[in-house]
This record gives C-alpha cells, sequence and structure tokens, in this order.
C-alpha cells in the first residue's frame, strides 16, 4: 500500500504543470487575446527593420561611391602633376572634384579623410587659408581617428607660423606637448623653443629643449637642443 501510496502522488506532480508550461499557456491565451495589438506590433518592427536596412545600405554605398570619388581625383592630381610639375596646376585640376567630395560625402569616412589630402594639396599650391580651413574641419571631423589629431595640430601650428600667427601656432603645439601621444611632439617642443626664443623667452626656450634631451635620444633634434641648453650655461 506504501508503494500504492508514492505512487499516486508521484501521479499528481507529473500531472502538475511546471513553471515553464504555465508560463507558455499565459503566453498562448495572451496572444489569442490580443491578437490585433500584437500583429500591429510585429508590422511595426518589420518596417523599422526595412528602413534601419536601407539606411544602412545607403551609407554603405555612399561610402562605396566617395571612396571612388576620392581615388580618382587623388589619381587625376598625380597624373597632372607628374606632366606639369606644378603645384597649383594640380591644385586647380582637381579643386572642383574635392569640392563636390565634401558637399555630397562629408559624412563618410572618405569624405572626413579626404579633408587631410586637400588640405595638403592647398599647403603644397600655397592656399594657406584654405589649407588651414581644411585642417581645422578635419579636426572637427577625424578627432583622434587613425592617430590623425597630432598631425593634423603639428600642420596647424605650422601654417599659423606661415602666416605669422605665433600665438595661435603655440597653441596647436602646446595641444601635442600635453597631450598622451608621443606622435610628433619632438617636433612640437623644437617648434615651441623656437617661438619662445623669438619672444626672448629663453626659459621656457630652455625648457622645450631640454625636453627634447631627456626625453628621446634618438631625436632628430637632440644635437641642435644639446647645443643650445650648453650655450646657455
Amino acid at each position: 500500500m506504501a508503494d500504492q501510496g508514492v505512487s499516486n502522488e508521484r501521479k499528481r506532480e507529473l500531472e502538475q504543470m511546471d513553471p515553464f508550461q504555465e508560463a507558455m499557456v499565459r503566453g498562448l491565451s495572451y496572444a489569442s487575446a490580443h491578437k490585433k495589438q500584437i500583429g500591429m506590433v510585429i508590422g511595426a518592427l518589420v518596417v523599422v527593420f526595412a528602413i534601419f536596412s536601407g539606411i544602412i545600405y545607403s551609407f554603405k554605398q555612399s561610402e562605396i561611391k566617395a571612396s571612388a570619388l576620392v581615388a580618382k581625383a587623388t589619381a587625376e592630381y598625380a597624373k597632372v602633376y607628374a606632366k606639369e610639375q606644378d603645384l597649383k596646376t594640380g591644385f586647380e585640376a582637381v579643386k572642383d572634384d574635392f569640392t563636390i567630395i565634401f558637399e555630397d560625402y562629408a559624412n563618410t569616412s572618405a569624405g572626413r579623410m579626404a579633408l587631410v589630402s586637400w588640405a595638403k594639396i592647398c599647403f603644397d599650391a600655397g592656399e594657406y587659408d584654405l589649407a588651414f580651413t581644411s585642417y581645422t574641419d578635419a579636426l572637427s571631423a577625424l578627432g583622434d581617428e587613425a592617430g590623425m589629431e597630432n598631425f593634423i595640430l603639428s600642420a596647424l601650428g605650422n601654417l599659423s607660423r606661415i602666416k605669422n600667427e605665433p600665438e595661435k601656432a603655440k597653441s596647436y603645439y602646446l595641444r601635442i606637448e600635453n597631450g598622451s601621444s608621443g606622435l610628433l611632439k619632438d617636433e612640437a617642443r623644437f617648434a615651441l623653443a623656437m617661438l619662445y626664443e623669438a619672444e626672448n623667452d629663453l626659459a621656457a626656450s630652455l625648457k622645450m629643449y631640454e625636453k627634447i634631451i631627456a626625453e628621446n635620444d634618438s631625436s632628430i633634434y637632440r644635437s641642435i637642443a644639446q647645443a643650445r641648453v650648453n650655450g646657455a650655461r
């Protein structure tokens, strides 16, 4: 009889639904009672997915087109320069091409990177104001993408010196000096040392030279920096 009692109890347990089964039943009951609402939600999700997929596809197509246009403009510049051996002529040959890229594909990766290429073309052609604007736009668009920040800051500092704007130049070089990346840091320190020297701020100038000596044994500016420091003693 004891065995039969255990068997009946076990039978009752088996006849009861476990939590998962209960949840499934409740879910099916809810779905049955709210067919219209659930259908609308599913329909909305399908529409959202379709829109999202369309946007992603559009972005990819824009990126492909922008990359192709940048490559074409760069190749044209190289072709014209190779033939004419004149940087200004090369600049004029691709000016409209880069304008189209920036107008139509500014939000693509290729369009943002093209700002740097175009800025260099402008710089080489002596179009310093255009180069400065393009490097400034590139700094905003790229940030530190692909390690570009210090490169762009250095270019802006150099352009500011060419444009005889020493305070602005110092602000760009100091951003490199105070930053965490070592890229072009020696160049920035050397430029700062010369700017301070031109202002007769010898203490600030020597500080930059000493940093070059202390922190980079292989710096191309080390011998000049050492001579300046020795001459001040």
